[in-house]
């Protein structure tokens, strides 16, 4: 299945599936990611929260459901890899801001 993704969102995924170095340029200069109970803001702390996930796991991530609500544009989808609980399927909570991310929230 394939979805209409926004281009900052769409950019994530592809920067997320090819090249985890350039994630943290998806963002806003103060952007903010969310992930497993952790505060990650900035451009440095944003691109060492995803290297240290790619360094320690290996996954694939298939968007299949986007919706919009309360300003935020939520993604689902399934994530497959060697992690605990693998496969599952995550909600990612985006707000755009000029063409970037100004965050991100990960949640089951």
């Amino acid at each position: 299945m394939s979805i209409d993704l926004p281009k900052p969102i769409a950019t994530y995924y592809l920067a997320d599936r090819e090249n985890h170095s350039t994630v943290s340029d998806c963002f806003t200069e103060n952007g903010v990611v969310i992930d497993e109970g952790k505060t990650y803001t900035g451009h440095e702390a944003i691109q060492k929260w995803k290297m240290g996930a790619s360094r320690q796991y290996t996954y694939t991530v298939e968007p299949f459901l986007i919706e919009k609500r309360d300003g935020k544009t939520i993604v689902t989808a399934h994530v497959v890899g060697n992690f605990p609980g693998s496969p599952v399927d995550l909600r990612y909570f985006f707000v755009l801001q000029h063409e970037k991310i100004a965050s991100l929230e990960i949640k089951i």
